[in-house]
């Protein structure tokens, strides 16, 4: 969200208007959409790798830690949906255009851009979920709950939206610029406090010889999210009533300007009829829509009767605040998991306006949507909301536009017999085989997998089938290294990763390959959450760390010595060899399909699927050969499968003296060369092994 634009900026040029304030033992109404974004983008955590999601849950834990350690009661309200009048619509179009050309940026110059990862909400909220914080997520945006929540509570707002400077809040405003929880102090008395600024409409109303019932008509007229007089052919300039008498067209000079032309109204009606009057000979039907819009921006100010404080205080959900025709769309079931944030919000948008927006992604133009890979997933999960006959526009991209396409609900063969209105009734395991067939994976495949790997992997397997180019074999073994070790901090540490390290020039086909592995995960996330979660959810900060699994990928293709410096862990291990087996055995069974498939054609068409004997033949030759040899694709997928095992052993050796294991850290140094690691491993590993557990300190000096 924007707010009234500059208005930040104003008031950071009049500091007086804030009271420092030594915050403490008090409920705190926190804009959960806003506080994602503040402490993401302004913590140094990457964002062009595709997420920094195990450091982002380590942020999250110290807020919330300095929070409590104040006696601080934090209540989180989220954004959810769009608004089904669609009176944001071409503000929403907006941003959506801009953001994607920033990602183009972001990934041609691996500058920071301001592009949220995709998965970042959901570590937010899966966060907040395990450290107990309350927390809702609201049918549509937020704002208006969040102000009328602290007005009945007479708490304070922590956020960095303009729009709250407008709201008339008890206990004002609280922003997150100024919020310094890090430096939280003890005091004399012994308790502890953050030290923070408090805003306060009254003060800013004194500030500005304000009438107080005219703020909201300010933001109109100033321009919010939903009205925007600057588009207009008749914009005023406000500028030319700035006291200093300076003209441009500095946007803070232009709100300045305007605070002062209203000190002479009372009424906000009167002031709109005088700003028309400013824009020159209007005709009746345009000064009768520019009155509408402008009521309409400031009708975003009027708080209604606070529906979350039943959800925070009996854990209700409440009703769908629409007409029941619009109302009757959301089945009631679906209710109180949205409220939760234990369904995605973008649900809503497929219910009531038949619309997907998707998400961006750092990535350069001339490559296609990432999202094109999950498209048969979304397919599913649209013929659960709609059933047949419904149809989806989606907002994707092609290269720097937005792209809308028409897209059609497809059907599971156990999905076809299922409606929405009791999906929740459904017996679980006909829910969990509906997932399985979406993501193209049999429940036996899995069975040996511990419960939160399970969908990961699975989705993992649905992205080696659809990826676009097919992804190198590196990319499985980074992606599987972080699965196993459950750990990426600690992944990062071993690694050694620096600052310049995490700002290197982005691999645009790497980013490109995981883009669509994160696109493939979070579609399969949502699906498992509409079912009712027939698969554990699995802990997104435990799975990936951009920089790290990029980081590995250009250390085994460089062939650089890798330092590590890790504790054992048999564990990681174990989990890594099983992660490996389930993904072999679905591509020994796709290979299997795939071969009866083609078993009927002629030897041409053979080999044009890049399939014929001689291929066959050449499957065991190096990566050159197989180029050379015209490998199919299928032949290829195979072998990202061949021994991953060496790869883990340079993080994690083996040792069966159980209390060497116990007693002692290993430094491990080894080439990662692929023949070289295969041909050595067996022994690499014993030869180690042995060297371990007769001299444990010459290991360690090593």
């Amino acid at each position: 969200m924007m707010g009234v634009r500059s208005l930040t900026t104003l008031l950071e040029n009049h500091r007086r208007i804030y009271r420092d304030v030594r915050f403490r033992k008090s409920r705190l109404v926190i804009d959960g959409s806003n506080l994602l974004f503040e402490l993401y983008f302004n913590s140094g955590l990457d964002q062009n790798h595709g997420g920094e999601y195990a450091s982002f849950e380590v942020l999250i834990e110290k807020f919330i830690k300095a929070l409590r350690d104040c006696r601080i009661s934090p209540y989180v309200v989220l954004d959810g949906g769009s608004d089904h009048t669609d009176k944001k619509l071409q503000t929403l179009l907006l941003r959506a255009k801009e953001r994607i050309k920033k990602a183009h940026q972001a990934a041609e110059s691996n500058l920071p851009k301001g592009v949220l990862p995709q998965l970042v909400k959901l570590v937010f909220t899966q966060t907040l979920d395990r450290l107990e914080v309350p927390l809702a997520q609201c049918y549509g945006e937020a704002d208006q709950e969040i102000a009328a929540l602290a007005r009945e509570w007479r708490v304070p707002v922590l956020s960095n939206d303009s729009d709250f400077y407008i709201f008339d809040l008890p206990a004002g405003l609280l922003p997150i610029s100024h919020f310094q929880w890090e430096a939280a102090q003890r005091s004399s008395g012994g308790w502890s406090f953050i030290p923070c600024k408090s805003y306060n409409t009254s003060s800013f109303c004194i500030f500005f010889s304000l009438q107080k019932q005219l703020l909201p008509a300010f933001a109109a007229l100033a321009g919010n999210d939903y009205v925007d007089l600057r588009r207009t052919d008749s914009s005023v300039s406000w500028t030319q009533f700035a006291q200093n008498g300076r003209g441009g067209v500095n946007s803070v000079q232009n709100l300045e300007g305007l605070l002062h032309w209203l000190r002479g109204f009372h009424c906000p009606q009167d002031a709109f009829e005088a700003a028309l009057g400013l824009m020159g000979d209007l005709s009746s039907e345009r000064k009768e829509e520019l009155l509408k819009n402008l009521d309409l921006g400031m009708e975003e100010y009027q708080l209604p009767s606070c529906s979350v404080t039943k959800f925070f205080t009996d854990g209700r959900a409440p009703p769908f605040p629409a007409a029941e025709e619009v109302a009757g769309l959301v089945p009631v079931w679906t209710r109180l998991p949205l409220f939760q944030a234990r369904l995605p919000q973008d649900l809503l948008d497929v219910l009531l306006l038949n619309r997907m927006s998707l998400g961006t992604f750092v990535d350069h133009r001339d490559w296609p949507s990432a999202h094109r890979t999950s498209r048969t997933l979304r397919q599913v999960m649209y013929g659960l909301l709609l059933g047949e006959g419904g149809e989806v526009t989606e907002r994707d991209r092609d290269g720097l536009e937005l792209d809308f396409t028409t897209v059609r609900p497809c059907f599971t063969e156990t999905s076809r017999d299922l409606v929405l209105s009791s999906l929740d009734q459904v017996d679980p395991s006909q829910r969990l085989q509906v997932l399985l067939e979406a993501l193209q994976v049999s429940e036996g495949s899995l069975s040996h997998l511990p419960p939160q790997l399970r969908l990961p992997v699975a989705a993992t397997c649905y992205w080696l089938q659809r990826a676009q180019p097919p992804p190198a074999e590196e990319l499985l073994k980074a992606l599987l290294l972080g699965l196993s070790t459950g750990d990426p901090v600690r992944l990062r540490a071993a690694l050694q990763i620096q600052n310049h390290q995490r700002r290197q020039k982005l691999d645009l086909v790497l980013a490109h390959s995981f883009n669509q592995w994160q696109a493939c995960l979070k579609l399969g996330i949502q699906l498992n959450q509409l079912l009712g979660f027939p698969l554990p959810e699995p802990r997104i900060s435990r799975l990936y760390e951009g920089t790290v699994v990029h980081q590995l990928v250009h250390r085994m293709r460089s062939g650089r010595k890798l330092w590590l410096s890790v504790k054992y862990d048999r564990s990681s291990e174990k989990l890594f060899q099983t992660c490996q087996d389930v993904i072999h055995r679905f591509h020994t069974w796709e290979t299997s399909e795939t071969q009866k498939k083609t078993s009927g054609t002629s030897e041409t068409q053979k080999k044009a699927s890049g399939i014929s004997e001689t291929q066959k033949k050449t499957s065991g030759t190096s990566e050159t050969q197989k180029k050379a040899s015209g490998t199919s694709e299928t032949q290829k997928k195979e072998s990202l499968l061949d021994d991953l095992t060496p790869y883990l052993q340079q993080l994690f050796l083996l040792n069966e003296d159980e209390e060497a294991e116990a007693s002692c850290s290993v430094t491990v140094q080894e080439d990662l060369r692929l023949s070289d690691l295969v041909s050595v491993r067996t022994r690499y590993k014993t030869k180690e092994r042995n060297n371990r557990c007769k001299n444990p300190e010459l290991a360690r000096k090593k």
